[in-house]
């Protein structure tokens, strides 16, 4: 689907929050770009969305980041933590439910990449 509606060339598939917080971390140690959009799993193992959250605020980043928290969690209070991590998020921070469709695209970040 994410091809469908952007053109990107560097698209990276982590299984779980730690990894991909290990290579933000390092990217960001060796200069090298940050990611414009991220797609953020509530329910990973070793370390969920949400700890990937804490650690990537304490980052102090400048870039501008769309992070998307996808999840299939129905419960109120993972919108209500969502809630308090957008507050105090220096990052675009989304929250949507699975399944994410096309037509959401535009507001997950992508068509603006696309152009």
């Amino acid at each position: 689907m994410l091809k469908s509606v952007t053109k990107c060339d560097d698209v990276q598939i982590f299984q779980n929050g730690k990894e991909a917080f290990d290579a933000l971390l390092e990217r960001n140690e060796s200069n090298k770009t940050i990611p414009d959009v991220i797609f953020l799993d509530i329910n990973m193992p070793i370390m969920d969305g949400w700890g990937f959250l804490d650690e990537l605020i304490s980052l102090d980043l400048k870039e501008h980041i769309i992070i998307n928290m996808i999840t299939s969690s129905i419960d109120p209070l993972d919108h209500q933590k969502w809630s308090n991590f957008k507050d105090r998020c220096p990052y675009a921070l989304n929250f949507k439910n699975k399944p994410i469709f096309k037509i959401e695209a535009a507001d997950l970040g992508l068509m603006d990449m696309a152009s």
